[in-house]
């Protein structure tokens, strides 16, 4: 039966070939009923073989309710709302294209909203798999740029101001739609250019709703990184990209709003130059100057460089 579906998986695609093929195949070797589930898959304008890989895949695989479509406008926001349009489950799930899940990946997550039955939210643990090795560059505070969080160890949740990351976050169907999805001002990657903080804003509407945002340790997927990609660059991209959604989301409030997170940005980027130096008296002075150049194009972003 297909019509008993608990969770809807919702993952966009754009140039994934090498991958999502691994990450479709993680969410058919779940260890939780196959009619409990389906899976949406939204290629975002894929110019490689992308597409093609996702029909032969989901064709090959009939018996489970996998599903995929094209979303036109560039965009992670864009795509994720088009996917959860079309979500059947009273949960929804996102989940990167380059993402690998564990086997009770679904399983513990609708058994966590049995337990837990006021949660709003919900996110898990995202596990670097760098490829072929963790660079020796790479600090806790740059690896969130490459999809690294583990927020607790043990399910608690969220603190005000924190939040899950869009790559393996859970909500209720109903609240998503209630706060009206992702916002489309903060698309994600368009050509060359990221404006992030799609999820930041989200769960912060959800958070001023009174609803409480839960993080579970062992909900669990692993991203794949891919070390010859990390280029300053890219890094740049990533980094000034968080910055870019800041000065999008915080001037919707106010001028004032804009002129703090000016004053919250000196501030890290002040840490960041401590941080520095205490990895240099540690003897890792490789991690020193990523964290403040982290910081650098953050604040590049924010002022609209």
């Amino acid at each position: 039966m297909k019509n008993n579906i608990q969770i809807s998986v919702v993952i966009c695609t754009y140039n994934r070939a090498a991958y999502i093929e691994a990450a479709l195949n993680s969410l058919v070797h779940q260890t939780c009923n196959k009619n409990l589930y389906e899976v949406i898959v939204v290629n975002n304008n894929s110019t490689d073989n992308t597409e093609t890989i996702c029909q032969s895949f989901i064709a090959a695989h009939t018996d489970y309710s996998f599903y995929s479509l094209n979303e036109p406008k560039q965009g992670a926001s864009y795509a994720r709302n088009t996917g959860a349009a079309l979500a059947k489950g009273a949960l929804l799930c996102f989940m990167d294209d380059d993402a690998i899940a564990e086997p009770d990946y679904l399983e513990k997550i609708i058994d966590f909203f049995k337990a837990y039955p006021n949660a709003g939210g919900l996110g898990g643990r995202i596990i670097p798999r760098y490829i072929p090795s963790e660079p020796k560059w790479m600090s806790y505070y740059v690896s969130s740029l490459v999809g690294n969080f583990d927020y607790s160890p043990e399910i608690c949740v969220f603190a005000p101001g924190k939040y899950p990351l869009e790559s393996n976050m859970i909500i209720r169907t109903d609240d998503f739609r209630s706060v009206g999805g992702f916002n489309e001002m903060l698309p994600g990657v368009v050509g060359t250019v990221r404006i992030g903080g799609e999820g930041k804003d989200f769960f912060y509407k959800l958070q001023a709703l009174g609803k409480q945002i839960y993080y579970h340790p062992q909900i669990i997927v692993h991203h794949v990184v891919e070390v010859k990609k990390l280029t300053k660059e890219y890094m740049y991209r990533v980094a000034s990209g968080i910055g870019r959604g800041e000065r999008r989301r915080v001037l919707a409030i106010s001028r004032w709003a804009f002129v703090k997170k000016n004053i919250e940005y000196t501030f890290k980027l002040a840490a960041s130059v401590i941080l520095a130096i205490k990895y240099t008296f540690q003897g890792h002075p490789a991690k020193a100057w990523p964290v403040i150049q982290f910081r650098i194009d953050a604040f590049k972003g924010l002022l609209n460089h």
